[in-house]
């Protein structure tokens, strides 16, 4: 008798599910061929993977040493990342679960040499004296990603090698003074998180405690879970060995749980940014976008949204989202959401041609982006570039809402390696073969948008300005985990 058990369509869900029974190296193959394939793609469903299978290499691995255990992580990054370079969330986790070992693991050796636990040393700002010189940046690309045109680690044009004997400052030229500037206050240093740095006010009156820089970190009570300290080891007594592994998979869970928070987080702040009678445009159909649209609406908010269809793409999913709420293709309960219009918001489809003919009208822009780069730039559904270059013509601001889990250290010097190309059967079918021979179609699924065109970002920490993004980078990811493909130093002693 024939079976009558359906085979499901490889999927984020049936992923999670196969990582219960599968072996660790079977589900690490498993997910590279996922994201090969692109049956799993798009940022949350990378980072929700990613995030999943890294808790369980940790918490079967056999590894028992801090270094190891990061050695053993990087590996798997690497190929992860190689699979699906423009997947930059899967990075992004990777990097932060290694940011959150390496804080475990310097916790442990801070209370075996009878420090402060819960505290992670770093030098103090220099506010007075001499200038210190910055850094050369190293400039080698990444050997695991077929992106030439893009690296973790910006070039400084302008640092150069000091002459022996030359005293700092007593060059007369504009290029020697620009390479000699004071360095950042940041308690974790980061390729990606050096930016030109000035002297405040604030850290002239006040001197700030040891810990985390104030000034490299969000305000009191926003910070990432998974950078707050909860040592394991007891305040009463030191007899209690410091589990350095349990330690990380609660670090990770605390990461886990960002991830499935992260939108409530931003929609908290809706009110702050939608008010009455306003008119606002949006793109594609985002999960982040319609549960900001639905606080502000509970709040009682009344306002218009003209919404973008995202053609050839995405406006199936546009479609069923105004219609039904959710996702055209989601068969899970938990994906799906109300209308917008059952709200009680007004909401208006328009093709994208449109955008520059009604642009005049509106109020405000909201986007969602794919991944945020580490200069305030954003790699979004096609169409993005062109709402953004309307409103800056209109002087309309253009409002990002992205979690942290989406922001790379990653600088784009060739954003042309960033778009990516979908079916071109969609733009033009494919019987239109007299058609088709004479000319050559593309259909771009991403655009790259410029820093210069967007206003403000709103994220689970709260708004900032692009200009401010890397010291958010600074916060979340080492310097030494900004380039998996480097070879890892052994800074940190096993736990």
């Amino acid at each position: 008798m024939p079976s009558s058990t359906v085979a499901q369509t490889p999927s984020l869900s049936t992923y999670l599910k196969s990582l219960k029974h599968n072996d660790i190296e079977t589900s690490i193959e498993l997910f590279i061929s996922l994201l090969k394939r692109r049956q799993i793609k798009n940022a949350r469903p990378c980072a929700i993977a990613t995030i999943n299978l890294l808790l369980r290499v940790v918490g079967e691995s056999r590894i028992r040493d801090a270094q190891q255990l990061i050695e053993r992580i990087r590996e798997v990054g690497r190929r992860l990342v190689a699979a699906q370079p423009r997947e930059m969330t899967v990075g992004n986790i990777v990097r932060r679960v290694l940011e959150a070992v390496r804080e475990v693991a310097e916790r442990d050796q801070d209370a075996a040499n009878g420090g402060d636990s819960g505290s992670i040393s770093m030098p103090s700002t220099p506010i007075s004296g001499e200038p210190q010189r910055r850094p050369d940046y190293r400039s080698r690309f990444s050997e695991f990603t077929p992106l030439q045109g893009i690296s973790t680690q910006p070039q400084d044009m302008y640092a150069r090698a000091q002459a022996p004997g030359e005293r700092p400052g007593t060059s007369s030229s504009f290029m020697d003074n620009v390479a000699q500037r004071p360095p950042m206050a940041s308690s974790v240093a980061s390729y990606a998180g050096q930016a030109p740095s000035t002297t405040s006010l604030f850290s002239i009156l006040q001197q700030h405690p040891p810990g985390r820089s104030p000034f490299a970190t969000p305000p009191t009570g926003t910070q990432s879970p998974a950078l707050k300290s909860s040592p394991t080891r007891s305040e009463e007594s030191g007899a209690d060995k410091f589990d350095m592994k349990a330690e990380a998979i609660n670090s990770i869970q605390d990461i886990q749980q960002e991830l499935d928070d992260v939108d409530n987080e931003i929609s908290e702040f809706a009110q702050d940014h939608i008010h009455n009678n306003e008119i606002i445009l949006t793109h594609t159909s985002s999960h982040t976008v319609q549960k900001f649209l639905m606080k502000a609406a509970s709040k009682k908010r009344k306002f218009t949204v003209f919404h973008a269809e995202a053609y050839p793409n995405n406006h199936l999913e546009t479609y069923a989202t105004i219609i039904n709420g959710g996702s055209a293709n989601s068969q899970d309960a938990d994906e799906r959401w109300k209308p917008l219009t059952s709200m009680g918001i007004t909401v208006i489809l328009i093709p994208d041609s449109a955008v520059f003919a009604i642009m005049s009208r509106i109020n405000k822009v909201l986007l969602a982006p794919h991944t945020v780069l580490a200069n305030g730039s954003i790699v979004a559904a096609a169409g993005a570039s062109t709402i953004a270059l309307a409103a800056k013509t209109h002087r309309v601001p253009v409002v990002v809402l992205s979690g942290v889990y989406k922001l790379s250290p990653v600088y784009p010097f060739d954003t042309d390696d960033l778009v990516e190309y979908g079916d071109p059967g969609k733009v033009v079918d494919f019987q239109d073969g007299e058609f088709m021979d004479g000319v050559d179609v593309v259909n771009p699924v991403y655009d790259h948008v410029d820093a210069e065109l967007i206003d403000l970002y709103v994220t689970n920490l709260g708004g900032c300005a692009p200009s401010y993004l890397y010291r958010i980078v600074a916060d979340h990811y080492r310097v030494e985990d900004i380039d998996l493909s480097a070879k890892a130093e052994a800074e940190v002693e096993g736990g």
